[in-house]
């Protein structure tokens, strides 16, 4: 099985920055694709952000310029640096992972979610 551990999360005043942390822990090769999503209360999950094995990295239109999706492969580990925060970028994260768990087999693991809060 594969875990994933987020933290990270809090309140934050508008303007803030706040850094999510996914840590995979668990029976796995090795950590291929990544991404976090946000639900909103109210709103259906959304995609914000994905990170191939290689680094490349994808951002929602909303998250452009001001998130940056990252990884720490011997850490096993995924980050999302959050900077100038808006009161519309309040919800629940999820860090979700497409782990190698076997010869060409991959699982997709999501992460318990950690809640984000922007407001003054």
């Amino acid at each position: 099985q594969v875990q994933l551990v987020e933290s990270g999360g809090g309140l934050v005043q508008p303007g803030g920055s706040l850094r999510l942390s996914c840590a995979a822990s668990g029976r796995f090769f090795s950590i291929n694709n990544g991404a976090w999503y946000r639900q909103a209360p109210g709103k259906q999950r959304e995609l914000v952000a994905t990170i191939t094995s290689d680094g490349s990295t994808n951002y929602a239109d909303s998250a452009k310029g001001r998130f940056t999706i990252s990884r720490d492969v011997a850490k096993n580990t995924q980050y999302l640096q959050m900077n100038s925060l808006k009161p519309e970028d309040t919800a629940v994260y999820y860090c979700n992972v497409l782990a190698k768990v076997g010869a060409g087999q991959h699982r997709q693991v999501w992460g318990q979610g950690t809640l984000v809060t922007v407001s003054s």
